[in-house]
Parts: C-alpha cells; sequence; structure tokens
C-alpha cells in the first residue's frame, strides 16, 4: 500500500543537502549534552520527589528514581543508535518513515507535536507562576485577570517568555545553545547546593523504615482510573516493593526530554559521535543528579511531612534554611526557561522535517539564509504556543504529554530493530547493545507506564489521532513527496 512507502536513510540525507532547505551544522557534543540536561531538569526535581515519596515509595523513592531513570535508558539506547545512523531532523518522525512507513510516520509526528506544544504551554504556564510569586515576594503583586488563564483572563508572562524565546531560537541553533548553556549552569548550581546543604541537615533516622511496608491504595472509579485497573481489575499499590515500581511510573515523567536531543541531529558537526554522548550523557548526568537530591530531601524530612506541592523549599524551610527556598525558586525559574526553549526548539524541528517531506506545507520548511534557522516554523509553533498558554487552562490535558512521549518510545524502540533486518548494511556509529533485549524491554516498559494513565487521557489521545489521520488523507497524502518518487518495498 502506498500509505506505508518508505523513505530510503540516503534519501533522507541527500534531502538535508537541498540549499533552500538546509540547516546550519553547529553543535557539539557538549551542546547537546547541555541541551538534554536544560530539557530534563524542570520542575520534576522540586515537586515529583515529595509526591512520589510522600505517597508512593517513602525513602525508597531513589530506587524509583533509578527504576525510571532504566527505563529511559532503555530507550535512549534505541534513539541513540537511530540518531546517529540517520542524523536527520524530525526524531521519531524521520525513524519512522524510513522504516514503518509514510502513514506511521505521520501518525508519529503528529503526536509528537501535540507532545511538545501542550508540554511548551504547560511549562511556560508553570513559570509564570514561579515567576510571579518571585515578584510577588519582591514587593511586586502582578493581577492574576494577567497572570493566570484559569481564573483570569490572559497569562501575560506565559506569553512572554514564548515571545523573548522564539525570538532567540529565529536567531540561530548556536545562540540558542549559548542561552541554554548559561541558564543550565545556573540551575545545576542550585541542584547542587540544595545537595551540599542538604547532606548537612540529614536525620538518619528519617530513613527508617527505608520501605514502608505495602497497602492498597483506593481504587479510582470513572475516566479518571488508570487503564490497567479497568481492562484487568488492577488496583495500584503504595509503598513496599511495589510502591518503589508504582512511584517510578509517577518520577518518569521528570525524565521526559532526553529524546528531544535526537531532533537537532540534522545540526551536529559530527551526529554519530556526539548524538550517542548526547543523549545517554544527559540522561546518566539528570539519573544521577535527581537520585542524590531524593536521598538528600527524604533524609532532611520524614517523607510522611513532606510537602506535595514544594517539597525541597519546605524541607529547608523545616531545617531552619529558609534562605535557600528563595535559591530554589530562582532554580526552578531557571530550569522552566529552558525546558520551554527546547521543547519548542523540538516541536520546529518536526515540523520542519514534515513540510519538507511535503506531508505539511513545504513553505514552512525554507531557511532563513541570514540565521539558519526555519524562521516561518519557528514563528508558527511559538504563535501556537503563546495562544495555548495565554488563553487556555491545561491542567486537564498535561497527560497526554505522557502518553505522547512513551508512545514515540515504543515506536523507536520497535523501529530499530525493523532497520537492523531490513537495512543490515547501514554503518552504525553506534549500536544499541543486547539487540533485541534492550529494544523489547524498552517497549514493555513504556506500555506498563502507559497502562497507568488514566482512561480520560487514553480517550484524548485517541481523538487527537484521528483528527491527524482525517488531515494526512486530506492533504499529507496528496502532497507527499515520497509519492512522487519510486515506492521502495
Amino acid at each position: 500500500m502506498e500509505i506505508f512507502r518508505t523513505k530510503s536513510v540516503e534519501q533522507s540525507i541527500r534531502d538535508t543537502e537541498e540549499p533552500e532547505h538546509r540547516l546550519l551544522k553547529k553543535l557539539s557534543a557538549l551542546d547537546l549534552t547541555v541541551f538534554g540536561i536544560g530539557v530534563i531538569i524542570g520542575t520534576g526535581i522540586f515537586v515529583l520527589t515529595g509526591l512520589a515519596a510522600r505517597n508512593t515509595a517513602g525513602p525508597a523513592v531513589a530506587l524509583s528514581f533509578v527504576v525510571a531513570g532504566i527505563v529511559c535508558a532503555l530507550a535512549a539506547l534505541c534513539y541513540a543508535e537511530f540518531a546517529s545512523t540517520v542524523p536527520v531532523a524530525g526524531s521519531a518522525y524521520t525513524f519512522s518513515f524510513a522504516t514503518l512507513g509514510e502513514f506511521p510516520a505521520w501518525v508519529i509526528g503528529w503526536d509528537l507535536m501535540l507532545e511538545m506544544a501542550l508540554a511548551a504551554a504547560v511549562v511556560a504556564v508553570g513559570w509564570s507562576g514561579y515567576f510571579t510569586s518571585l515578584l510577588a515576594t519582591a514587593g511586586i503583586p502582578v493581577p492574576q485577570a494577567i497572570a493566570d488563564a484559569d481564573a483570569g483572563v490572559i497569562n501575560v508572562p506565559a506569553m512572554a517568555i514564548i515571545a523573548i524565546l522564539t525570538a532567540i531560537l529565529v536567531l540561530g541553533i548556536k545562540l540558542s545553545a549559548r542561552v541554554n548553556l548559561v541558564i543550565v549552569v545556573i540551575k545545576v548550581a542550585v541542584v547542587l547546593l540544595v545537595i551540599l546543604v542538604g547532606m548537612f541537615s540529614i536525620n538518619a533516622a528519617n530513613y527508617s523504615p527505608f520501605i514502608p511496608p505495602a497497602k492498597p491504595t483506593p481504587a479510582v472509579e470513572g475516566l479518571g482510573a488508570p487503564l490497567i485497573q479497568v481492562l484487568f481489575g488492577i488496583t495500584p499499590v503504595a509503598f513496599g516493593v511495589i510502591g518503589i515500581f508504582s512511584a517510578a511510573a509517577v518520577v518518569f515523567f521528570a525524565f521526559i526530554g532526553f529524546d528531544i536531543v535526537a531532533t537537532a541531529a540534522e545540526e551536529t558537526v559530527n551526529p554519530q559521535r556526539d548524538l550517542p554522548r548526547g543523549i545517554i550523557g544527559s540522561l546518566a548526568i539528570c539519573t544521577a543528579l535527581y537520585v542524590a537530591v531524593s536521598i538528600v530531601v527524604v533524609g532532611m524530612q520524614h517523607y510522611t511531612q513532606l510537602s506535595e506541592t514544594a517539597p525541597l523549599s519546605d524541607a529547608f524551610r523545616a531545617v531552619g534554611r529558609p534562605w535557600i527556598a528563595s535559591l530554589i525558586s530562582l532554580g526552578a525559574i531557571a530550569g522552566l526557561t529552558t525546558v520551554v526553549m527546547i521543547l519548542m526548539l523540538g516541536q520546529t524541528r518536526v515540523l520542519f522535517a514534515m513540510c519538507r517531506d511535503g506531508l505539511l506545507p513545504r513553505a514552512l520548511s525554507v531557511v532563513s539564509p541570514r540565521f539558519g534557522t526555519p524562521v516561518r516554523s519557528t514563528l508558527l509553533v511559538g504563535a501556537v504556543s503563546m495562544a495555548l498558554a495565554g488563553f487556555i487552562d491545561l491542567g486537564a490535558l498535561a497527560e497526554l504529554v505522557n502518553i505522547g512521549t512513551l508512545f514515540a518510545f515504543v515506536v523507536v524502540s520497535l523501529g530499530v530493530m525493523l532497520l537492523r533486518r531490513t537495512r543490515p548494511d547501514l554503518p552504525r556509529a553506534f549500536r544499541t547493545p543486547f539487540m533485541p533485549v534492550v529494544p523489547i524491554l524498552s517497549v514493555l516498559a513504556c506500555v506498563y507506564l502507559m497502562l497507568n494513565l488514566p482512561v480520560e487521557t487514553w480517550l484524548r489521545f485517541l481523538i487527537w489521532m484521528v483528527v491527524g489521520v482525517v488531515l494526512y488523507f486530506a492533504y499529507g497524502y496528496w502532497h507527499s513527496r515520497a509519492s512522487r518518487a519510486p515506492v521502495i518495498k
């Protein structure tokens, strides 16, 4: 069938040389690693630690971060092989086109745009909350009517930060990398300060019992129930060994973002060498920081007393170090700034790749000769993100980010096995170890986490996918450049 026509790796690479659609190669392994750290470390490290420790894992939440890190590492190893073999913008979309075909590639590209657009808007709203809180502390209150789209009329700070970051992304990938580096240094310094200062306030008694006795959690009814509960009657368990894995499903979402490093493949000077380093290196660094922070915070304050909204800040206030709490707010603002920027970067590169293939208007894939960036697609992404963050209450839609990410992980893990079989001749600078065990484990782990998401999230995800299928057959199928090329079977 024509909708499953594939695009060869060689053709994908040739397309990157078209003068009007060629991105500049300026990124190094350091840039990619910092991009990864910039997008992974956000509010997750400041919020999810307390939430998971108090409700699900107790002091063993550190082990939950290790489990989540391992699950991400399985997917990261698959991403590393794909990105180094097919160093083209678009990440999972491009990989899917080379292995599964045009229609599956469209589906994953449509999924990625949902994931990144919503994520950027949700994080920008979070940034606005921290920023207005900091201004209020400094004696400069911001009226709720212009700082909260839910309770007020418009969220001006969220729109403003997106506008500023859009301008930075338009001006060039190297400038974006430099801005990201400066902000990442600030937020990592805050995280390290939290770890070092917190170590001197640890009470060893707070680690006992390290794994609290297991207890069942109340079953959730209706559309808010996890799909695994609806399908199999399995109610999640809090605490105990099972609680460690249940908490891993919660803290997993603090790791989301390392896959966006792969969207910058086309702009990397030496992608075969540097992409695996950037993907795996950023994940390893963030996992180590997450584990260290979780060990410190449950040592400072008993897990039953941890705050669910601001566990780190409140833990330092509880031990008489309120000045650290202010620094944590600064670190959160810095953290969220880079998360928004890199999510928008990833979304523009996926949109750019789909437009270059003709599945969406090709005019959006034109690269500015002055800046070396896809200005039109960047401005479009910025405008949509501003509208979402400024006028819409996104709380109920936030979990769509999670299911979209996990779906992409599953596709990439399956695709790397398929490409090994269909194109064993391709040079691979990095090879996923223990093939096919690692990709299979990655698929199983991601599917398990997806099953823990609410039914309503699955329904919203399916509705978005149906809209995407209609758009593909109304536009993408008829304008695809692959339809004018020989079909590769």
